[in-house]
């Protein structure tokens, strides 16, 4: 087994991935060090970096897709909603987290760009992807800012300082309203991947990834309703959360793990 392929088949973007991984592990290392605009330089140069990858993989010839560049751009987009939540609540601060994560996630996809794709089933096949992968990055961000929740409530009983000093209603609401887009988006994207699975099939394809997509919705259904009628908030809530992204990252990116790593299949 190959685990370099992008070295061979596209030294460019390997050697940018190389970039990308040493300026989110580097700010990782550094950032207690650093004043917030230097930070907030080494994030944004690494960020663009990684885009520029993700691009590059994307638009390569022929494309490449799988469980690991499905995670390295939600982990893009989840640092692109931190970029932007920054600017407008200069007290989150959660760099090293989110560091170490774009580390991880260019480095994986590095290691495992995926599998080839020649042809497409359908023309619409990129929608069902971009739907997708838009749902991952908004759960994502939820789970982020659930976390940073706990981090909250816990240094507040405990009486120091957490990794942000947002007020906890504040942290709720992002949190939600990152929920509720993302189940719109995840709703979408079952729609559409119905249909292309009626098209190209003539029927609804059964398999690991619809069982656990569609438990994944159910849950997220479950957890916005009980927040709707039931105020579900704190543990409940971010439990919920939780099983709910578990089951969403088993559907896509855990299905392809185990068929491109463990079986060795495409």
């Amino acid at each position: 087994m190959n685990l370099m392929p992008a070295l061979t088949t596209n030294p460019p973007a390997a050697l940018l991935s190389a970039v990308a991984a040493l300026s989110y592990a580097f700010l990782a290392w550094a950032h207690p060090r650093m004043t917030p605009a230097q930070t907030r330089g080494v994030l944004a140069s690494a960020w663009l970096l990684h885009l520029i990858v993700l691009a590059m993989a994307l638009l390569d010839t022929p494309a490449r897709f799988g469980f690991a560049p499905a995670l390295s751009i939600t982990a893009w987009l989840v640092l692109t909603v931190y970029l932007i939540e920054s600017r407008m609540y200069p007290q989150l601060k959660a760099r090293w987290t989110l560091a170490v994560l774009g580390t991880l996630a260019v480095l994986l996809a590095l290691l495992f760009p995926g599998s080839e794709y020649h042809a497409l089933p359908s023309n619409w096949m990129p929608l069902h992807w971009a739907l997708g992968i838009a749902s991952y990055g908004l759960i994502a961000a939820a789970v982020v800012h659930a976390w940073l929740m706990q981090r909250a409530e816990k240094a507040m009983r405990q009486g120091t300082t957490s990794e942000t000093s947002m007020p906890l209603l504040t942290l709720e609401r992002l949190t939600f309203r990152f929920v509720a887009a993302g189940f719109v988006l995840l709703s979408a994207t079952l729609l559409v991947g119905g249909w292309f699975s009626e098209l190209i099939n003539e029927r609804w394809v059964w398999n690991h990834k619809t069982l656990f997509s569609v438990l994944a919705w159910l849950i997220m259904g479950v957890l916005l309703w009980g927040r709707w009628r039931l105020g579900w908030r704190g543990r409940v809530a971010v439990r919920t959360l939780y099983l709910g992204a578990g089951f969403l990252l088993l559907g896509y990116a855990g299905s392809r793990f185990v068929l491109e790593v463990v079986l060795q299949r495409a």
